[in-house]
């Protein structure tokens, strides 16, 4: 799980909950209203359902629990394995490697041992390698787009809410007691809109984002990895390449 995720949200709460709680002469009963809930949340997912297909709609909620479980192979680990099959192909030929695939979980690294020891042409396998990368990114992008829009429409949202309850407050001017209430409660679906945008969505964007850029250079190294060993490169020559991915903290930790 990642817990600056879970931080981030649980502070943000708390923070929200102590101002409401420490703010003189407020409530927490002010500042609860369904219906405002219900435009804010329910138009912006509506609004979603008309700008995407029915597939990715569908798929949201699995690509916003990845902000919170992301599976992102660990770069180091990946190099040191690299650099293993890369001992291996030079110490008895790069057909040895076919010994190898059944250890090999990342299905992405097989799909380049395998065409490796197939002997396909490097050209080929760099573009048969790069278009799975292409592919990767454009589900990623396809996945964030979704909570970017959520993030748009939902403050949208909060604000045609707003436009509703002071159309309803306007229509009650004969009562002056119903006003304030009346304001308080129209101004709530703005609040809502900017707290479902800027404390939810907007974040998980960001961060799935982040986690896209790292699995996507995992996968950069992987390729270039693969194809220095097909081309037989020096093992010490490949980790030495590889390792300037890493920051130079890890690149430090791993010679000692």
């Amino acid at each position: 799980m990642d817990k600056a995720t879970v931080g981030g949200l649980v502070a943000g709460a708390a923070l929200l909950i102590i101002a409401i709680a420490i703010a003189p002469g407020s409530s927490f009963a002010a500042f609860i209203d369904y219906p405002s809930f219900l435009v804010v949340v329910g138009g912006a997912m509506a609004a979603v359902g008309i700008a995407f297909p029915m597939k990715n709609v569908l798929s949201a909620p699995k690509v916003i629990l990845k902000v919170f479980f992301p599976k992102v192979p660990q770069l180091a680990p990946v190099i040191a394995q690299l650099v293993e099959f890369a001992e291996l192909a030079r110490r008895d030929g790069i057909l040895a490697l076919e010994a190898k695939t059944a250890e090999i979980d990342d299905a992405f690294i097989l799909l380049g041992i395998q065409m490796a020891v197939d002997g396909t042409d490097a050209e080929l396998m760099e573009g048969i390698l790069q278009s799975e990368i292409d592919a990767l990114a454009k589900r990623h992008k396809d996945g964030k787009a979704i909570s970017d829009s959520m993030g748009r429409y939902a403050p949208a949202f909060g604000m045609i809410g707003t436009l509703m309850g002071l159309i309803i407050m306007l229509g009650n001017m004969d009562d002056p007691e119903a006003i304030g209430p009346g304001m308080a409660v129209a101004l709530i679906t703005t609040l809502y809109g900017a707290i479902v945008s800027n404390m939810f969505f907007l974040p998980f964007s960001d961060k799935m984002q982040f986690y896209s850029k790292a699995e996507l250079q995992v996968r950069e190294v992987i390729k270039r990895g693969i194809l220095s060993i097909q081309d037989g490169d020096n093992p010490r020559v490949l980790e030495q390449k590889l390792q300037t991915f890493l920051p130079l903290s890890e690149r430090k930790t791993d010679e000692k």
